[in-house]
This record gives structure tokens, C-alpha cells and sequence, in this order.
């Protein structure tokens, strides 16, 4: 809601720069706390996977960055070119979590499932 980010917005502006920061470690603590959970969904995802291109799952990718875009449009509170920040952002990490989950793929029994 427009009214309700722009008092958000004024929130922000109150704090101290030593407030800000605290903000933002307190948001990081939970991003990384989020992205932990995540890598094992994606490392269970591997044993689901039957060759490296299941693994890089394009087609997902594709639908993975753009719901994450109408999400930062959702939740924008009023950082210009927030969706962009956030496609960078998926992106780097998408790319990273397959990097990994092939380490994964390369060493783990396929068991298959018809919903991938």
C-alpha cells in the first residue's frame, strides 16, 4: 500500500546511521538464514535430477526470475530499480546454488519424480 511505504519510508529516515546498519545486519542475519534453508531444498532437488541439463533447469530459471521481479514490484517500498537489484541478485545466486547442487547431482542416487 502506497500510504502505508511512504510512512515506512519516513521510519527510516528517523534512524541513526548506527540504526540503519543494525537494520541491516539484522536483515542479513535473516537473508542468510533464508538462503541456508533454500540450499538444502536445493540439494535435495539434485536426487531428483537425471542429467546435468535438469540440473541447470533453464525453463525454471526463467520462471524463478520473473516471479522474483513481480515480487520486488510487491514488495518495493520505494528503492528506484529494485527489481533490477533483485534480478542481479537471483541470478548471481541461482547460478551459484547450481554450481553447487551439480556437485550434488554427480554424487548422489537419482530417484526420480514425475513433477520436476
Amino acid at each position: 500500500d502506497a500510504q502505508e511505504s511512504r510512512g515506512l519510508g519516513d521510519v527510516y529516515k528517523r534512524q541513526t546511521l548506527s540504526e540503519v546498519r543494525a537494520n541491516i545486519d539484522r536483515l542479513d542475519d535473516e537473508i542468510v538464514r533464508l538462503m541456508a534453508e533454500r540450499a538444502m531444498y536445493v540439494k535435495d532437488a539434485a536426487r531428483f535430477k537425471r542429467d546435468a541439463f535438469q540440473v541447470s533447469a533453464p525453463a525454471r530459471q526463467a520462471e524463478v526470475f520473473e516471479k522474483v521481479r513481480r515480487l520486488a514490484e510487491r514488495h518495493d517500498r520505494g528503492f528506484e530499480n529494485l527489481d533490477q537489484v533483485v534480478d542481479a541478485a537471483y541470478r548471481a545466486m541461482v547460478a551459484a546454488f547450481i554450481a553447487n547442487e551439480q556437485t550434488y547431482f554427480n554424487t548422489m542416487r537419482i530417484v526420480g519424480d514425475k513433477h520436476a
